[in-house]
């Protein structure tokens, strides 16, 4: 991988780091020039892979991506960055030349935050900068909804145990089938089973006592526990009996009763989903061995997809 004025990994300091990725040389350092001069230091990459490989070795505060680029394009690595549990909360900014309305709609269902067609102005671009960054620090600590720490506390969280040399779990929790849940039920009910959720985990870490854990809220419905290996089995699976007992008055007696409802998959069929489960991957950590935070959150989530495909409410460990 080429790369151009990337630091090494430290521990986060206030200056914003920004990661750019486009082909066009002159424009990279152009666009580093205008952002350095506002006070953000700037790592420049000339393609998608490079860019990926970068947010390995270290996570930006902001994602810059030009849309036609060698490898993946701007789509394509915005696509997998927000796929990642652990770097989904990172701010992705769309740069391309292409200004048409249909582009534009397509880099926002890849999940892009905001775009910006070329050319542009400067104060435009250190605008829409400064507006991004704010907005992640603002959400960055707590998750609105669960009122559980966000982004910033659980990458917090994990960095001190991993510098500290502690061997530690993190139990990957998601809601089976919520989509169909949330299309069925609407979104309110959803919001309401999401708050639950997280009060239920909580609740379920409360009852397991012992060494220090931490939960935290990803987003979504995915959450997390960061505990030790010993106490991981056990908070899986006394998420899942408070996560019964507290959704229980949301969904009703007959439903949970019935213990599924009828809802539509993604490929349009209307089908049976079992209701009131959660996967859980389970991810035992060597400090020794560790790569970075998008390293685990990419194991995290292939485990996850083989938790599912085994049916809902499993658990499924691995050493990492």
């Amino acid at each position: 991988m080429r790369r151009e004025n990337l630091p090494a990994f430290p521990r986060r300091v206030n200056v914003s780091y920004l990661l750019y990725a486009d082909d066009n040389e002159d424009m990279r350092n152009m666009v580093r020039a205008l952002l350095s001069a506002a006070g953000h230091e700037i790592g420049l990459v000339p393609d998608g892979p490079s860019a990926l490989e970068a947010l390995q070795q270290r996570e930006p505060d902001l994602l810059i991506l030009d849309v036609a680029m060698p490898g993946l394009s701007g789509f394509d690595v915005c696509r997998l960055v927000k796929s990642n549990p652990f770097t989904s909360r990172i701010p992705v900014l769309m740069l391309t030349a292409e200004g048409e309305v249909e582009r534009k709609i397509e880099g926002f269902e890849a999940g892009a935050d905001d775009y910006l067609s070329k050319p542009f102005d400067p104060r435009e671009l250190r605008a829409r900068v400064t507006s991004l960054l704010r907005l992640v620090r603002r959400e960055a600590d707590r998750n609105p909804t669960s009122g559980l720490p966000g982004g910033r506390a659980i990458e917090d969280e994990i960095g001190v145990r991993v510098r500290n040399g502690e061997a530690f779990a993190v139990c990957y929790i998601d809601l089976d089938n919520f989509k169909a849940f949330a299309d069925t039920f609407g979104f309110s009910l959803a919001d309401q089973v999401i708050r639950k959720t997280g009060g239920a985990i909580a609740s379920a870490v409360e009852s397991v006592g012992g060494a220090r854990h931490f939960v935290g809220h990803i987003g979504g419905d995915d959450f997390l526990v960061v505990t030790t290996e010993e106490a991981a089995p056990s908070i899986a699976g006394a998420s899942a009996r408070h996560f019964r007992e507290a959704i229980a008055p949301v969904v009703g007696p007959e439903v949970m009763a019935r213990g599924t409802f009828h809802g539509v998959d993604r490929d349009g069929t209307v089908r049976e989903f079992p209701i009131a489960c959660l996967s859980v991957a389970v991810l035992v950590v060597d400090p020794q061995r560790w790569t970075s935070l998008a390293h685990l959150g990419a194991v995290a989530a292939e485990v996850k997809r083989r938790a599912k495909q085994r049916g809902a409410g499993t658990v499924v460990v691995e050493r990492v």
